[in-house]
């Protein structure tokens, strides 16, 4: 299966390693590194993620990454990355449809 990333995912990412790299930036690298080869894996392996509580729909799933939930929707023939977020915030479903 094919991965595309939305622009608010990617947008997340930089945020998040932007972050990080104030005060460790090889830490940043590395995280940003991990969390591209993370939903790598989504390719060969879709439904590896559990199905997000918050939507409750079998085709939004969420990975883990680190202290992150990267958020993602499996489709017919691709798999869409929506968002990545900080497991401790609190997470609107509406954010993702706003980012679709």
């Amino acid at each position: 299966m094919r991965v595309r990333w939305s622009l608010l995912a990617l947008q997340r990412v930089s945020e998040i390693v932007e972050y990080i790299s104030h005060d460790r930036p090889v830490a940043a690298e590395e995280w940003a590194i991990g969390v591209f080869d993370t939903v790598r894996q989504l390719e060969k392996f879709p439904d590896r993620g559990r199905v997000v509580p918050e939507v409750g729909r079998a085709s939004i799933r969420e990975l883990l990454h680190g202290e992150y939930r990267v958020i993602y929707t499996v489709e017919a023939k691709s798999i869409g990355i929506l968002t990545v977020r900080h497991g401790r915030r609190r997470f609107d479903p509406n954010e993702i449809r706003r980012g679709r």
